[in-house]
């Protein structure tokens, strides 16, 4: 049920993607928020509303840490013109850390 459910929001997330101009935000729309957005329907269906909350919680701190990760990697790479693969492994702690500093301020 999961595979379907998720398959055909992601299908409809696809196409409200194509729609859109410039073409680049198709990508936006293709998988992460309609995945979010099942699994967060799932769970509120399987383990309450509740639990489902902490997790929106923690995809809400994952994505702000992914934006500040992202914008890090693209100042890194412009600025310095150094080598992708160093920046990028080197600043995934900086996601993570930011990340779990997020989640731990929200869940208070």
């Amino acid at each position: 049920m999961r595979f379907l459910v998720g398959g055909i929001v992601v299908s409809l997330f696809s196409a409200l993607g194509d729609s859109l101009k410039p073409k680049s935000f198709a990508g936006l729309f293709g998988a992460a928020p309609s995945v979010a957005l099942v699994t967060l329907a799932l769970t509120i269906n399987a383990d309450g509303a509740s639990y489902a909350s902490i997790e929106a919680r923690s995809m809400i701190a994952g994505s702000a840490a992914f934006l500040i990760y992202a914008w890090a990697v693209c100042y890194a790479l412009y600025r310095w013109r150094v080598r992708v693969l160093p920046i990028t492994a080197g600043l995934l702690l900086g996601w993570f850390a930011v990340a779990f500093t997020i989640w731990s301020i929200s869940l208070k």
